[in-house]
């Protein structure tokens, strides 16, 4: 029963990576005659796709270690320390999860210009580095971390930081790589935010510059999908890498 309903819906997950793919490998759009690998490399040639991919590096490893990082200790904070009006303050921060974010746009835009720092990468990584979502998926894998554990820590003389690091840190590791992957992921995809927050071509990561296809070529489908194809390959190989700890993190978590 699991496989007739599992392999229909893996079928509907993968058909439009698949067209996708095959996309790629043709000569005119419409026509699955004569497939063309070399658009793949035609692509790639055609505007700077190494910058582009080193600019997807810098901006998505930097976003990942600021939200592990902010995630980690906000969520630290309120799943262990007692404090006036914790509740009430994490209630205002999931209620930050009901603005869309394309009405934050401008604001951020505006916040980076003043401080100079728009088409550079601490614009584009500045206003990514604290998640709402992720400081919710590690609270609640920290409530799950028994306290006997915290208590001892303490009575050893431990502080705050040390029964964080030592204690909080080692047994969340799966929930911490989850929040790692979907980072990453979330980043990678990045197009608004990067299309806004960069002037030059040099600053634009890679979903920008695949877009930017359509202005090289009058009929560019099959180069944006062969682009498309070798942006996504970074993504399986990290979901392969990570899929144990990514799958514990989610189940942890859930229960």
């Amino acid at each position: 029963m699991a496989y007739a309903v599992g392999l229909p819906l893996a079928g509907v997950m993968i058909a439009p990576f698949l067209y996708m793919v095959a996309t790629a490998l043709i000569s005119e759009p419409g026509s699955l005659r004569h497939p063309l690998p070399e658009n793949f490399a035609a692509a790639l040639v055609a505007l700077p796709f190494g910058r582009f991919l080193v600019n997807s590096v810098i901006l998505s490893l930097g976003v990942v270690a600021g939200q592990v990082l902010t995630s980690a200790t906000a969520a630290y904070a309120f799943a262990r320390l007692r404090f006036p009006g914790r509740d009430h303050v994490f209630l205002g921060y999931l209620c930050a999860l009901l603005v869309p974010a394309i009405v934050l746009v401008i604001p951020r835009f505006l916040l980076i210009d003043a401080l100079g720092w728009a088409d550079s990468y601490q614009g584009l990584i500045s206003t990514e580095l604290v998640s709402v979502s992720g400081i919710f998926l590690l609270r609640q894998f920290f409530r799950t971390i028994p306290r006997d554990l915290e208590d001892a820590a303490r009575l050893e003389g431990a502080g705050e930081w040390t029964i964080f690091w030592r204690v909080i840190v080692p047994p969340s590791r799966p929930a911490l790589a989850t929040l790692a992957v979907l980072a990453f992921a979330d980043q990678w995809r990045s197009f608004v935010w990067p299309l806004v927050a960069t002037r030059s071509s040099g600053m634009q990561p890679l979903e920008v510059g695949i877009a930017n296809l359509e202005g090289v070529y009058h009929l560019s489908w099959s180069y944006q999908m062969a682009a498309a194809v070798a942006a996504v390959i970074p993504l399986m190989v990290l979901y392969f890498v990570a899929q144990k700890y990514f799958v514990r993190g989610i189940e942890q978590t859930a229960l």
